[in-house]
């Protein structure tokens, strides 16, 4: 439980810090990447504090070209 109130303080702490510079500014698509940055970050972070088991972008990228891997074995064989 600390830990979870731990990062909802410090993501409101940074959100606290930039949002009224950007706000000032007129930087609404930066606040918009900020914002959904913040909260990915955020996120992964909960799930890595509750040992949710998330699947690695190197997975997607194995699945995605693995039938290119296999046409160029049996072409080169």
């Amino acid at each position: 439980m600390w830990k979870i109130s731990g990062i909802l303080v410090v993501t409101a702490v940074i959100a606290v810090l930039e949002v009224p510079t950007l706000w000032k500014q007129k930087l609404v698509k930066e606040l918009w990447v900020f914002a959904i940055l913040l909260l990915a970050g955020a996120g992964l972070s909960f799930a890595l504090i509750m040992h949710v088991i998330l699947p690695s972008p190197l997975d997607f990228l194995t699945w995605m070209y693995k039938p290119v891997s296999d046409v160029f074995k049996k072409f080169l064989s």
